[in-house]
């Protein structure tokens, strides 16, 4: 009887305001609690937990046996009265993961929060938030894919992240300004559970970087820092905006990435299998996922501006492979791409249908201007 009356307690404070998402990634119906922090959480970041014993005990909600202290502990907490406690200080400009996330930031989240309690003494955000750091990544070879080690040097103050092919070099191998910076993990695509990879404009295609560092905190604090100058950049450029305004457009994740088949402006050759990446308004498409440089760029408009995006491809349309085919209609001309199966088709459709249906930002009709002007 005890034992049903405690869960009965625990599931009637799952209703609770703030309860009923996952504390740490905001999963749904969290089925999880660690009861020596008072919070609800889903299974994933109850994995994370048990990794910290000495901060974090973990129950399941339903299966384990729970004391009326603990039951007693979790009512006089919860989910907002602990993040009042543990994101108090939080920066603006920091990343908070959610349930999409790779493992490394959901990890480093939840270590950052309770473990370190970065964000209740905002001394030990020094590492992302004092506008310049320098230290060594392990940087994939352009052309030999191989990964060797290289100093990168970020400063607000120049505007710019560096990075240096020799410890001793006096002259940077790249200027990547702030203003045109992104950084997204991609563990998968990069074959490590730590890796980044950085874009950044350069004559204004865009170039690819991948790193990674053996040490997760060090680099999700390299993609703090980034984020953190990009949004010191970005205050400046826009004084009247608010941290609400500003905070998306610090780092992207992207729209979708994957192969798809694409022929030429004529439409006469064959077609040829490519790796894509919508990134914003812009797709991109490499020979290989790790190619430094994109083999062309598309900027994708909006419906008002005479861009629409079609399932299938022109009757007299030959040489591709795959069957289910995409048009994509530019006031300019057609792209023609083919995808392997159904759902890869609906996803890139419905992918390109979002970017579509979103009016064009004053700026990116000067992204649009260069597009149309590239050789």
């Amino acid at each position: 009887m005890a034992k049903e009356r405690s869960r009965k307690a625990l599931v009637e404070l799952l209703q609770r305001p703030g309860n009923a998402a996952c504390a740490d990634c905001a999963a749904p119906d969290p089925d999880w609690a660690s009861h020596s922090l008072g919070i609800f959480i889903c299974l994933n970041c109850s994995g994370i937990h048990r990794n910290i014993p000495q901060v974090s005990k973990v129950k399941s909600v339903r299966l384990d046996d729970w004391d009326d202290a603990q039951v007693e502990f979790m009512a006089s907490n919860g989910n907002n009265v602990a993040k009042a406690k543990y994101e108090s200080k939080m920066p603006p400009f920091y990343y908070k993961p959610t349930f999409l996330d790779c493992q490394l930031l959901r990890e480093q989240w939840i270590r950052a929060k309770y473990e370190r309690k970065e964000f209740i003494h905002s001394e030990k955000q020094e590492p992302y938030s004092a506008g310049y750091r320098e230290g060594f990544l392990w940087k994939r070879g352009r052309d030999n894919g191989q990964f060797l080690s290289r100093k990168f040097v970020l400063s607000e103050r120049e505007g710019a992240l560096k990075y240096f092919n020799k410890n001793d070099a006096k002259e940077p191998k790249a200027i990547m300004k702030i203003e045109h910076l992104n950084a997204t993990f991609q563990p998968a695509k990069i074959g490590n559970p730590h890796g980044l990879q950085i874009t950044y404009l350069k004559d204004n295609s865009t170039r690819n970087i991948f790193v990674y560092h053996e040490d997760g905190k060090e680099i999700v604090d390299w993609f703090n820092a980034i984020r953190a100058a990009r949004f010191h950049y970005l205050q400046v450029a826009f004084p009247g905006a608010s941290d609400a305004d500003l905070v998306p457009k610090l780092s992207r994740n992207y729209l979708k990435e994957g192969y798809m088949e694409k022929t030429g402006p004529k439409q006469t050759e064959g077609f040829k299998k490519r790796w894509f990446t919508m990134d914003d308004r812009r797709l991109m498409y490499f020979k290989d996922p790790l190619d430094a440089f994109a083999r062309g760029e598309v900027f994708i408009g909006s419906k008002e501006n005479s861009y629409k995006v079609l399932e299938g491809l022109p009757p007299s349309t030959q040489g591709n492979h795959w069957q289910h085919g995409i048009t994509i209609v530019t006031p300019d001309r057609k792209f023609l791409f083919a995808c392997e199966t159904e759902d890869d088709q609906l996803e890139w459709i419905t992918t390109f249908q979002k970017v579509i249906s979103r009016p064009m930002l004053p700026q990116e009709y000067a992204v649009e201007a260069h597009f149309k002007h590239k050789p």
